[in-house]
């Protein structure tokens, strides 16, 4: 599949340490995956560095060649992708599904934004001193990128880091999830090999794996141009410390709302909530966690909502059926229990829930109140929460006093609480009669307050990963 060791350099480079891979679900082993050091991490900046200008030179056509070559490489992987994608990640097989036609989607549209990078003209005599003078601006690399992805979707979120840094000119150094790392071990490859057809450097692309050391030594490297980072908002936070001044993009976590207005289609909302509430077992940072249902309606959702709720299958996640299976580990699993205890504790009304094997059940929250970590912080697991308010106002209210801004959705069928919506929420974006969780992998995607700064979606990534040059001429 790919060769032994870390694909660092020109070649790959042998690790003395390694760590198993295994599989969520059952605790087999997957893989042994190679373990990398901080003199790892500074050797792949040295090799990044060393070849930014031979990749900044690299022509449009090479870039966008090279680009495509991976998409097709990961179609005619795609397959063998899935499966070791639900293996290494616990995930049911319909999400990794997902995850590897977004990826692929994802590199076929950096290959297209290779073509989009241009500049304009500007009109420097507005003032007398800029009488005769010709002026242009234009877009160049920002440097070596370092690319940090999540354990959730490793495929995808490495994808999001290494095509738009192609696009844009930049080598880049990726860190994935330690828990996660064969994915991107298998893409790096691909994109190492698509290189070298072209005749480019195979050190515009390396990988790196290991702990909080490692990633600590990439990013606050000076001679980098920008760290691209999903995960954590504490994890990111702390990224965005340690590397400024250097240019941060975070992607973090949240806990996004679903609101049901009293003139919903309570059908759709509720299937909404089945839908969006426990994909990828409730770890993805845009899944619903707080449902917010007007008073006239929240009788019948919550009848409908719970009336369906066995209709999410629980169970091996390489069934076809499995639509909730085991957390990432032990830990993560622990933790979704513990917080749904102390929100019982406080007051909450729990539905469904329990565990069957190594898998926590879908679970409901009635009632949940403020200052419990279900409905506060991101909870990253089969849990969903229902509370009650007066009126949709309210509502928008209680989604905009969280501390985070990714996602969130609004059920309705008026054009004025639609509008209201994309009006008064205070997030990335908002997403009507449809769920929060849904994504376009070419649509600006990020968010506001604890969750991050700067956009992914190739187009705007490849924005944040150049900068502008300023030409001023008299000729």
């Amino acid at each position: 599949m790919y060769p032994a060791g870390l694909p660092i350099g020109p070649g790959w480079t042998a690790t003395k340490d390694s760590r198993p891979v295994t599989f969520p679900f059952d605790g087999t082993l997957v893989a042994d995956a190679p373990v990398g050091t901080p003199e790892l991490a500074r050797r792949a900046l040295d090799e990044a560095v060393g070849v930014a200008r031979e990749v900044a030179d690299l022509p449009s056509r090479t870039r966008r060649t090279l680009l495509n070559n991976v998409s097709l490489a990961i179609r005619a992987n795609q397959e063998e992708f899935e499966q070791l994608l639900v293996t290494e990640t616990g995930k049911p097989l319909v999400d990794c599904r997902v995850e590897v036609a977004r990826t692929i989607v994802t590199w076929e549209a950096a290959a297209e934004e290779v073509s989009r990078l241009h500049g304009e003209t500007v009109p420097l005599d507005l003032l007398p001193s800029g009488d005769g003078l010709v002026g242009f601006w234009t877009r160049k690399p920002i440097g070596v990128v370092v690319g940090i992805a999540g354990f959730n979707y490793p495929l995808l979120l490495a994808s999001h880091k290494i095509a738009p840094a192609i696009a844009a000119g930049c080598p880049v150094v990726c860190k994935p999830a330690p828990q996660t790392p064969l994915a991107t071990l298998w893409l790096v490859h691909l994109v190492r090999e698509a290189a070298a057809e072209l005749g480019a450097p195979a050190a515009m692309v390396q990988l790196v794996t290991g702990d909080a050391e490692v990633g600590s030594s990439l990013v606050t490297d000076r001679r980098i141009g920008a760290v691209s980072f999903t995960g954590s908002a504490a994890v990111g936070h702390r990224i965005a410390r340690d590397a400024a001044p250097t240019k941060t993009l975070l992607e973090l976590g949240s806990n996004a709302a679903l609101v049901v207005a009293e003139d919903a289609d309570v059908d759709a909302a509720a299937d909404a909530v089945l839908r969006g509430g426990f994909y990828a077992s409730g770890q993805a940072c845009i899944s619903v966690q707080r449902v917010l249902v007007v008073e006239s309606v929240v009788e019948d959702f919550t009848e409908r909502l719970l009336a369906r709720l066995d209709e999410v299958t629980v169970g091996d996640p390489r069934e076809e059926t499995t639509r909730v299976s085991a957390l990432i580990d032990e830990r993560s699993t622990e933790r979704v229990i513990n917080w749904v205890d102390k929100a019982i504790s406080a007051g909450a009304r729990l539905v469904g829930g329990g565990m069957d094997g190594p898998v926590i059940r879908p679970t409901v929250l009635l009632d949940v109140p403020d200052g419990v970590d279900c409905w506060d912080e991101e909870i990253f697991g089969p849990v969903v929460c229902v509370r009650t308010v007066s009126d949709v106002d309210t509502a928008f209210d209680q989604v905009n006093a969280s501390r985070y801004g990714l996602h969130a959705s609004v059920f309705s069928t008026s054009l004025k609480t639609a509008f209201r919506a994309l009006d008064r929420l205070d997030v990335g974006g908002v997403v009507v009669n449809e769920v929060p969780g849904f994504r376009s992998d070419t649509m600006p995607y990020g968010g506001v307050k604890d969750s991050g700064v700067g956009r992914e979606g190739p187009r705007f990534a490849v924005e944040e990963l150049t900068v502008t040059r300023m030409a001023v001429l008299r000729p």
